[in-house]
């Protein structure tokens, strides 16, 4: 019982940092002095400009954040569903942060590289946690 707590509430609170990188994106703050994430990313700077990329990784940022918090309660008051939307959410977050990552291997905890491997042990755990 106190691990499903202990893990509901650590979803929500890693659901929640994804809200301070929507506000990193949307420029309400910087989460580093001279922080640019989203700027540049890889699969978007082609095709549209950094203020669209910045406000596609906002939404899409707060999209994950409800979907961590709703996949942390589902757990926290022992919901079958839990498992399906904390996957979904642990996937969208990571492709976020592929997608909008710039391409190059500096100042990889800046732009969601530890959110990936979070991610990635939400992933196992969900996936291995009956």
């Amino acid at each position: 019982m106190i691990l499903r707590i202990i893990a509901g509430i650590f979803l929500i609170l890693h659901g929640l940092v994804h809200l301070l990188y929507a506000g990193q994106s949307r420029r309400y703050f910087e989460l580093r002095p001279g922080m640019v994430w989203p700027d540049g990313a890889w699969a978007f700077s082609r095709l549209i400009g950094n203020e669209t990329i910045r406000t596609l990784a906002g939404i899409l940022l707060v999209l994950a954040t409800l979907s961590f918090v709703v996949g942390g309660l589902g757990l926290l008051f022992q919901q079958a569903w839990w498992r399906p939307v904390t996957t979904g959410a642990a996937v969208l977050s990571s492709a976020i942060f592929l997608l909008f990552w710039n391409g190059k291997f500096q100042a990889l905890d800046a732009q969601g590289g530890f959110a990936l491997l979070i991610n990635l042990a939400i992933l196992v755990a969900a996936v291995l946690l009956k």
